[in-house]
């Protein structure tokens, strides 16, 4: 055998073995478009980490739910990094289901992260998922079909207003409708809008005693008004919108109003993907007098399961996709308008940002303004603005989200539907061991 054969085989050796030692990442993520988006940009994650691969799974949020609850419930280790809420950071972090973010890297700066959205993902002072984007929710709004009518919006305004104004606006014959509002069920559908809205009508799901107050006229009030409003100034099919539908209908110039994340602020006022971008304004999410207003505090993160086998390269993944440079990324491949929102300190005061987002502002203060550990006008034994944070509430809030759907369709009261709702949670909740 001669040297040369002997070394390209030695050459050979170790280049499979290089592709051999590649892993493969499996990512779960919602189909959301800040999420696609960092998709198409992994070519820089790559170009970096060339022995890492990616592999996607991208579902619709309430598919994406189950699946990831099912697989780390089971310790199914389908997954190497997790697509999850604020919802399920806590809960999970104490099952010693996630593992601690210990390994970010020297330049990660956890301390840039706004401190609302960190504190939701951070347990016994451990951080257990990064922000991918964080969000609280506001009014977007047509300000032309607002000065046509002789409308003004104002900063703050009331839910009488907005239900005023959304009438004033449909035009059903042009396809116009006053607002838009989420109607699919599902907790973190339909039961997320609708649950922040009670919040600031002074509902609340639990009592001290962790008693279901679905019989209590506050969600009487609260259901009463939205079935009514989305009845007389709503789409049609309202009751099978959720996020993705109701953002293709503002897109696309059939809503006058629309109340929904602050993250939706950047794909409304896309040129690229919106009809009435140059159209749109901003408002706070509406109250009704007693102290609170109708908005969430939310953030889609990026998580390591304890039963991932590839925890050195997630990590690394996780850093990237949520660092101060995937968001100068982004704003370098599609603009400032576009960086991921409602995460980093720094990103609110950068010039550049302020200049192409009109909206930041306005996210921050509603970002600020969540308390989750206050979300109600009354007294409550749970944490949570749009949710409430033990494992029940996942079933509980779908199960309520679908009789409140189907009184948004009509197939049931109002009435019929609070029953239904009281009675379930209550059943829940004692199988539970809540109620005593």
């Amino acid at each position: 055998m001669t040297l040369r054969t002997i070394l390209l085989g030695a050459c050979s050796a170790l280049a499979f073995a290089g592709m051999a030692s590649a892993e493969t990442l499996t990512i779960a993520t919602v189909n959301n478009g800040d999420m696609i988006r960092m998709q198409k940009l992994t070519d820089d994650f790559k170009a970096k980490n060339p022995d890492i691969d990616l592999e996607w799974v991208t579902l619709e949020e309430n598919v994406l739910r189950q699946k990831v609850t099912t697989d780390i419930a089971t310790k199914g280790g389908q997954y190497d990094v997790l697509t999850i809420g604020t919802y399920e950071v806590p809960i999970w972090a104490k099952q010693s289901w996630l593992l601690p973010l210990d390994n970010l890297g020297a330049d990660y700066d956890a301390d840039d992260l706004l401190p609302a959205i960190r504190s939701g993902l951070t347990v016994d002072g451990k951080l257990y998922a990064a922000p991918f984007y964080g969000e609280s929710s506001m009014v977007m709004y047509r300000r032309d079909l607002f000065e046509a009518a002789g409308l003004k919006m104002p900063d703050a305004p009331t839910w009488d207003f907005i239900a005023d104004a959304a009438k004033k606006i449909t035009d059903k014959d042009k396809e116009i409708y006053g607002i838009c509002l989420r109607g699919k069920a599902g907790w973190g559908e339909n039961m997320a809008f609708l649950t922040a809205m009670s919040n600031s009508f002074g509902a609340r799901w639990f009592d001290e005693s962790w008693k279901p107050q679905f019989d209590q006229p506050e969600w009487k009030d609260t259901l009463t008004f939205y079935v009514d409003l989305m009845k007389e100034a709503g789409p049609p099919g309202a009751s099978s919108n959720g996020f993705n539908e109701n953002l293709a209908l503002f897109q696309t110039g059939k809503c006058g109003m629309w109340i929904d994340a602050t993250v939706a602020a950047s794909f409304v006022s896309n040129p690229k993907e919106s009809t009435v971008a140059d159209k749109v304004g901003f408002a706070l999410a509406p109250d009704k007098g007693l102290g609170k207003r109708g908005n969430w505090l939310w953030a889609w993160s990026l998580a390591i399961p304890a039963s991932s086998q590839k925890v050195e390269a997630a990590e690394k993944f996780v850093a990237w996709a949520t660092s101060k440079d995937y968001t100068k990324l982004v704003a370098e491949k599609e603009g400032w308008l576009n960086a991921p929102p409602g995460t980093r300190t720094s990103l609110y005061e950068n010039a550049e940002y302020q200049k192409a987002a009109a909206f930041a502002k306005m996210t921050l203060d509603s970002i600020n303004a969540a308390d989750p550990t206050k979300p109600t006008v009354k007294p409550v034994p749970y944490v949570g603005v749009q949710f409430v944070a033990i494992p029940e509430f996942q079933g509980i809030g779908t199960a309520v989200g679908q009789q409140f759907s189907a009184a948004l369709a009509g197939q049931v009261s109002v009435d019929q539907a609070l029953q239904s709702a009281q009675q379930l949670a209550t059943r829940e909740m004692t199988k539970a061991g809540y109620i005593k």
